[in-house]
């Protein structure tokens, strides 16, 4: 092998401005760049500990069980879901974007019987919607997504909790685009298990899920059978098809590994803990609301620029997320082309989109380190240019004197 064509790495600089992943903060790599420890050394168990209590404040949770799947966003979503789900389970997914059909997905691996509910891309359910189903269907799992980033928008979550209490349904979400941008209450809302990503409004890299289980979530994972050497631990006998399957997504023994036993799982990916806590301690640093402030801020700018700019928002502005907006395609604009020429003449990177929006709308991020101002500028900037330069014609300069507005109201 002619290891001279393999050069070191040395990526382009970008602007990450798409619905993730963005830029990490040069704080987060600076911890990630630190000397490894063994996983046992006292040094990194108490890491470890600081790393529990840190996303206890993210959270906004007093769950004991608030801990790192090491792997990238899907791997906590899996690693709840596995662990919680029964063969035969009754899950109810509401869906209004590509993540709920995820869930769905995932669910159908864990051979629950899933239910679904749906309402068009770019709308949210209301309680009664979902309560609605719920009395109907009688899940024993609530399976929901907070801020879906394939349609922009953020479901509502605050009166479900009551609701799972009500009819006994144990209440998940998949905060991975949300968590740090938009407000999420895990215990006042009655979560069950809410999981999340690094490289959203969290201003790492991807590659850690932080999970958090409430004291009823883990009795419904400890109850489960599971099979280790061989050897059935489980009080039960229900036979083999309550095992879990996946050794790595097996929440019980990773709660036994973080937890005061210690007992060896896997090796945990100390580069990537160092980072989630540096991600997590900037954002309490900060003070939760004021990072919910700050990316609410920035997404309004980046709204108000775009709208000056003669192009149509997506979906229902009541419920879009802070973070990422959604902008209607002009019907003579070859949206690719625009992300082309954004990406190679300045270096900025905004969203395609999935499924049936596929080629209608680009989606713009404004989460974690590139919630700011000068981003949203740069990147009002750019889109006009090249707009402009395809043939859409704005007034010069409007987008960027509205978001200048919106900063100094």
């Amino acid at each position: 092998m002619d290891i001279s064509r393999f050069a070191q790495i040395n990526p382009p600089p970008r602007l990450l401005m798409g619905p993730g992943p963005i830029n990490a903060d040069p704080r987060v790599l600076r911890a990630m760049s630190t000397q490894l420890i063994g996983q046992y050394d006292p040094a990194m168990t108490h890491y470890m500990n600081e790393v529990m209590a840190l996303y206890r404040g993210v959270f906004s949770t007093e769950n004991r069980w608030t801990l790192l799947v090491d792997g990238t966003s899907r791997a906590g979503i899996e690693a709840i879901l596995l662990s919680a789900i029964r063969p035969g389970d009754k899950v109810l997914v509401p869906v209004f974007g590509r993540f709920g059909h995820l869930l769905c997905e995932i669910a159908r691996r864990c051979r629950a019987e899933v239910h679904t509910i749906e309402v068009p891309w770019g709308e949210v359910f209301t309680p009664d919607q979902i309560e609605d189903a719920i009395k109907q269907v009688r899940p024993r799992l609530l399976l929901t997504v907070q801020g879906d980033t394939s349609t922009t928008m953020l479901q509502p979550l605050d009166e479900l909790g009551a609701i799972c209490r009500r009819y006994n349904v144990l209440f998940y979400t998949d905060a991975t685009a949300s968590l740090g941008g938009n407000v999420l209450e895990t215990d006042a809302w009655g979560l069950d298990a809410v999981s999340a990503g690094m490289q959203k409004c969290l201003g790492g890299p991807s590659g850690t899920s932080p999970i958090t289980l409430s004291s009823r979530m883990e009795a419904a994972i400890r109850q489960r059978r599971r099979v280790e050497q061989g050897i059935r631990t489980a009080a039960h006998q229900d036979g083999e098809d309550e095992m879990i399957w996946s050794n790595y997504f097996d929440l019980g023994m990773i709660m036994d590994y973080w937890g005061p036993e210690r007992l060896n799982h896997h090796t945990e990916a100390t580069t990537a803990l160092f980072g989630a806590r540096e991600c997590a301690r900037l954002l309490l640093q900060e003070g939760l609301d004021n990072a919910i402030a700050r990316h609410r801020l920035h997404g309004e700018a980046l709204l108000c620029g775009i709208e000056a700019m003669g192009l149509e928002i997506f979906g229902d502005r009541r419920h879009r997320m802070n973070n990422v907006l959604g902008v209607m395609i002009p019907s003579d604009i070859d949206g690719e082309q625009v992300r082309r020429l954004m990406l190679e003449d300045f270096a900025i990177e905004i969203g395609t989109a999935f499924g049936p929006l596929i080629g209608k709308i680009w989606r713009i991020g404004t989460m974690g380190y590139n919630a700011r101002k000068d981003c949203v500028m740069q990147t009002l900037s750019a889109l006009e240019a090249v707009l402009n330069r395809l043939g859409f014609r704005t007034v010069q300069g409007a987008a960027l004197q509205a978001a200048w507005d919106r900063y100094s109201q």
